[in-house]
């Protein structure tokens, strides 16, 4: 009995350990061969797909979102960009504009390590 217990603690916190982020929207993030880790500390998420928009895992519309990441953004913290590799340029464009209209310059482009 004391073995049972003794493997599923080993389980649930090697389990743990290996948990990856996760995000609101299904995203194919696209491959970059320079690439730098971002501490995570003071981080905001924006994620972007063909249909969807979310920050910090809450989907929100285009008009919505300002609302929720200006409060988050003036502390200073990063903005972690996850765009999917099939989203249009325009779409992109549209939401960095809108960044950069308040001044939120703080911008990390996401994209997974080959």
């Amino acid at each position: 009995m004391v073995d049972i217990i003794f493997i599923l603690l080993i389980f649930f916190l090697v389990s743990s350990v290996f948990k990856k982020e996760e995000l609101a929207l299904m995203l194919e993030l696209p491959n970059a061969g320079a690439s730098k880790e971002v501490q995570e500390k003071k981080t905001l998420s924006i994620e972007l797909s063909k249909d969807s928009l979310a920050v910090n895992g809450d989907k929100v519309s285009y008009e919505e979102i300002m609302f929720k990441v200006l409060p988050l953004a003036k502390d200073g913290k990063m903005i972690m960009f996850y765009i999917d590799k099939d989203v249009p340029y325009s779409r992109v464009v549209r939401i960095l504009d809108l960044l950069k209209t308040h001044s939120l310059n703080k911008l990390a482009l996401i994209t997974k390590q080959e």
